[in-house]
């Protein structure tokens, strides 16, 4: 991540709009960040932390203090940071929650939220990526690849916080060694591995659960209801034989209720045929009382019985006049009803005669009818001869009325030629500005080809020098890879040479120091009674002491000889690198590769163009060819179109013409028929009614004389029908005549109660009711008690025999059950052995993989593969810290078990070269601890940059802390800070250290006034 611009405004300490260039000071690799106390040299970080991240480190995350007290009332804050992050350019706009003055708002002001604008350039134009502050800070976050606090560790160290990694909790290394390293899919792994594991168990549980079911089903199955199993059951672990002797249990149990149903069922027949006897008994007897019953009510019905059989004798002579006695009702009811229609016909079809201009030859017709002197009537005559009238005319108007149909064909006919000759009029207006279009179109089509043919003859020349640009561009991207690789190899070989120097001069040193110690070291060799290998005398008064540490000199003197050879060897292989890489520089740039990428890029661009330019040509000029080849057919086409229009156009006037005159000439004719009609259609309903209505008339008239003929004939009938039925008069026959329905129910009890007589005489003569009688004069009446006794006997003996079956049946099912329990379990066992096997596997795979099981470590799968990173930012912190402390400590990695049982793996602690000793990182000094944490974050930011996927971290800002170091301190720290400027890292220092002015000519420069603080950049020393 690298800053390019900042632009603060109403922020902080900052009442009006600053702006820092951040790519001027980047330029120069290290700059300094200086002003008074309170001036607002921190602020400058709050804001670049506030613009990423919405927040500000430490303890100034209070945002309402954000805005400048400064500002003017109305002023809006605002940060803005432009940073580039993964290839990609990103500007972020933050204005933090504040209140703004209003007249309206509660005391005076309106509070105004937070908003945020997030923009990315792409293609050189800024496009809008978010709006709002979460989705804003979550897109940063995924970019940047650390949150606020991470960032605030990494890159941004606030004031007071910059040893906190160094210090911090191995859980607290973890979380941000794993946000900086991506290491998210080994934690992945645990994950997965516990889940199987898991799921692997779940399964073996599930297994077990399945026998134990099992087990417990055989167990329910053979034990009895009633008293359970025997108490000399097999032990649990031999489940088999638990089986077996299961099975046995069920089977005997089976056995003996079979026996026992079996005896229950003999007892249940004897009691059914007891029952049975005593139950006919009793039912003979009771039948033998009812049968007495029924034949005393049917002496007792006898008499009512007789009176009934009289009335219906009546009924049926009368019977025999019921024809005769209908005919005349009926007669006369006809004879009424067609009186009442006459009457009203009439009445209509005088009102018609008022009316209806067809009957105007009825209009005196009208007359007193001599039968009914108050009713209108006419002549049949008059009304016949009118009738014949009217039907013979419209007779003729139905023979006109295919003419009518015809006329209203015509009348369509000629609107429908009228129509189809305004479509075709039309036709030929569209065709004719189409045909004007296409000639139009042709013609600029022409005109535009023209020009294409020579461009296009150029494609193939052009597409050529495009590939050969890019063939340049690639090899100049060939080129700047191998300048830098060759760039690595210089420093490898710088750093290789100075390794080399320094194992030289320890040589030197060290070997200086034991000849000046040879005495020492001869001394020690020195033996009671053996000759001095100097002097030769055996005797040795006064030897020269710290022999033991003349030792210790000519071992480290090997050690140091043996470093020194093999720094020599390693210098040896980077020179043939070294001059492997510059031969293949120079070929590449013998094949242009040194070209200016910019140069090569844009060349490249301009020869695509010109080839895409010519392509382009090409093709259009094939499109225009095709496109004028399509035009001259249409133009040919619609020309032909026009000319059939025209003479579709001629045929259709002429016979319009010829239409209307033929509807004219018929439309006349028909006028008279109508006879003030619309249509004839009109005046033949209305006729149709006419001669309805007297049609009507007339054959009300008929039917009047025939009912009157009908009624004098049954008057006639029933007269002479009256001696023979032995009634006087009809009413005499009427009195006695019955409803139907009642004569029905008469003769049915009538028959009812004979058939009663005849069914109680065959009762006593039957042998059931014989055997009644003679039982009851030799035994007597049966007693109801025995009979309910036998009863309750049954049905004990019925239930016994019905629960004996039922339990036999379910002992013989818990036998099969048993048995295909037992081979289920057999079957069920067998394939579990693989189950139990897997999950035992996995869940000891699991267990190591999170740090726990055989792992002694205690270290998870995820924490070692840090340990490792981790391991390697402690040996890119040393070669720092060396340089910062006068190679004095050292920072090393250790995954020493923590006690209590605490995860391992991701322990620091420092290596003093003095002593030789290891200790806590906590027990550094303050300068000391500074040197040591600064040293860790570069190493962190160096390690993080080399690994693949990782976050690139190209700035670093440092607050204070160079208070606490001496002078010498001071200059070893600057030193290693300023050998950052060769890897393109660019580092911001806050200070007050007045040598530090003096040392760092690039300074962010913060002003402070009573009006607020001002910000510009120096690129000279201020004193």
């Amino acid at each position: 991540m690298r800053i390019h611009r900042l632009e603060i405004s109403a922020f902080g300490p900052f009442a009006g709009t600053e702006q820092i260039d951040f790519d001027r000071l980047s330029a120069h690799g290290l700059f300094l960040l200086n002003g008074p106390t309170g001036a607002g040299k921190t602020s400058v970080l709050d804001a670049i932390c506030f613009a990423l991240y919405g927040s500000v480190p430490g303890a100034r995350q209070e945002g309402k203090r954000l805005r400048s007290d400064h500002a003017e009332a109305a002023a809006e804050p605002r940060v803005t940071c432009e940073f580039s992050a993964k290839g990609r350019r990103f500007e972020v706009s933050r204005i933090p929650a504040w209140n703004r003055p209003s007249a309206r708002g509660r005391n005076g002001f309106t509070e105004q939220k937070a908003n945020t604008l997030l923009r990315e350039r792409v293609d050189g134009q800024w496009i809008e990526k978010s709006g709002r502050n979460d989705e804003a800070g979550a897109e940063i976050s995924s970019v940047l690849g650390m949150d606020r606090d991470q960032f605030t560790r990494v890159v941004m160290l606030p004031q007071g916080d910059f040893a906190a990694f160094l210090r911090s909790k191995p859980a607290d290394r973890l979380d941000l060694l794993q946000s900086l390293f991506g290491t998210q899919r080994f934690e992945a792994v645990e994950q997965e591995l516990a889940r199987r594991a898991a799921d692997s168990r779940t399964e073996v549980a599930s297994l077990n659960g399945q026998l134990e079911l099992l087990l417990a089903q055989a167990r329910s199955q053979a034990e009895p209801p009633e008293q359970g199993l025997p108490s000399a059951l097999p032990e649990p672990e031999d489940p088999e034989e638990l089986l077996i002797w299961l099975q046995d249990c069920a089977a005997e149990r089976a056995a003996s209720l079979q026996s026992e149903a079996d005896q229950a069922e003999a007892q249940r027949n004897g009691s059914a045929k007891r029952l049975e006897a005593a139950a006919a008994r009793a039912a003979r007897q009771a039948k033998l009382s009812a049968a007495e019953r029924r034949r005393l009510a049917a002496e007792d019905a006898a008499p009512e019985l007789e009176e009934k059989a009289k009335r219906l004798r009546l009924h049926r002579r009368a019977e025999v006049l019921g024809g005769q006695l209908q005919a005349v009702d009926k007669a006369g009811e006809a004879e009424e009803r067609a009186a009442k229609a006459m009457t009203a016909a009439a009445d209509e079809l005088r009102a018609a005669v008022l009316v209806d201009p067809e009957l105007s030859a009825l209009s005196a017709a009208g007359g007193q009818s001599d039968d009914n002197p108050g009713a209108p009537f006419f002549e049949g005559a008059v009304v016949r001869s009118e009738l014949s009238r009217l039907k013979s005319l419209r007779a003729v108007l139905e023979e006109r009325l295919p003419d009518e149909a015809r006329l209203a064909g015509m009348v369509a006919r000629g609107t429908e030629l009228q129509t189809t000759l305004n479509q075709l009029r039309e036709e030929r207006r569209a065709g004719a500005a189409a045909l004007d279009s296409l000639r139009a179109e042709a013609a600029g089509l022409l005109a535009r080809v023209m020009p294409l043919e020579e461009l296009a003859a150029e494609a193939q020349l052009r597409t050529k020098e495009a590939a050969a640009a890019e063939e340049l561009v690639a090899l100049v991207s060939r080129h700047i890879a191998a300048v830098r690789v060759c760039s690595g190899v210089a420093e490898r070989h710088r750093l290789a040479r100075d390794e080399h120097q320094n194992h030289r001069q320890r040589w030197l040193d060290l070997r200086e120091e034991r000849l000046a110690n040879a005495a020492a070291e001869l001394a020690s060799q020195l033996l009671p009674a053996e000759p001095c290998p100097v002097c030769g005398s055996p005797e040795h008064p006064a030897p020269a002491p710290a022999a033991t540490a003349a030792l210790a000199v000519a071992e480290a003197e090997r050690d140091a000889q043996e470093a020194c050879e093999a720094a020599e060897a390693v210098l040896a292989a980077l020179e043939a690198e070294f001059a492997d890489v510059r031969q293949e520089v120079a070929v590449l740039a013998a094949q242009g590769g040194d070209t200016p990428p910019d140069e090569a890029r844009a060349e490249a661009a301009f020869a695509k163009e010109r080839a895409d330019q010519a392509v382009r040509a090409a093709a259009e000029l094939a499109a225009g060819r095709e496109r004028q080849t399509e035009l001259d057919g249409q133009i040919t086409a619609a020309e032909s179109a026009q000319a059939a229009t025209e003479s579709r156009i001629a045929k259709a006037e002429s016979t319009l013409q010829e239409v209307l005159e033929q509807a004219d000439a018929l439309d006349g004719a028909l006028l008279k028929l109508r006879a003030g009609f619309q249509t004839l259609g009109g005046r033949i309903t209305s006729l149709s009614g006419t001669t309805a209505l007297l049609e009507r008339t007339d054959a009300a008239r008929t039917s009047l004389e025939q009912a009157r003929l009908r009624t004098g004939e049954a008057r006639q009938q029933l007269e002479q029908a009256l001696p023979d039925s032995g009634f006087d008069s009809a009413d005499a026959a009427r009195s006695v005549l019955l409803p139907a329905p009642d004569a029905a129910v008469l003769e049915a009890a009538i028959r009812a109660g004979q058939d009663e007589a005849a069914r109680v005489g065959e009762l006593f003569a039957g042998e059931e009711l014989t055997l009644a009688a003679r039982e009851l004069e030799t035994d007597g009446p049966l007693d109801a008690g025995e009979l309910e006794r036998l009863r309750v006997e049954a049905a004990a003996a019925e239930r016994t025999a019905r629960q004996a079956v039922v339990a036999a049946g379910l002992a013989d099912k818990s036998v099969l059950t048993v048995r295909r329990i037992a081979g289920d379990y057999a079957r069920l066992a067998a394939s579990g052995q693989g189950p139990r096997e897997r999950a035992a596997l996995l869940t000891a795979v699991s267990e190591a993989a999170r740090g726990a099981g055989d792992n002694t470590y205690r270290m998870s799968l995820n924490s070692y593969v840090l340990a490792a990173r981790l391991e390697q930012v402690a040996i890119a912190a040393s070669e720092r810290l060396i340089g910062m402390s006068d190679g004095r400590y050292t920072l090393q990695h250790t995954d020493a078990k923590a006690a209590r049982g605490a995860k391992s793996g991701l322990g620091l602690e420092v290596v003093d070269q003095w002593t030789g000793h290891r200790r806590d990182t906590a027990t550094l000094s303050g300068g000391e601890s500074f040197m040591a944490s600064l040293s860790l974050a570069l190493g962190l930011a160096d390690v993080v940059q080399q690994e693949s996927g990782g976050v690139d971290i190209e700035t670093l800002f440092v607050d204070e802390g160079f208070g606490s170091l001496d002078e010498q301190a001071l200059e070893q720290v600057m030193d290693a800070l300023e050998g950052l400027r060769d890897g393109g890292r660019v580092v911001g220092l806050v200070s007050h250290v007045p040598e530090m002015k003096q040392r760092i000519s690039t300074q962010l420069q913060v002003v402070k006034g009573r009006n607020g603080s001002a910000l510009h950049i120096s690129d000279d020393a201020v004193s």
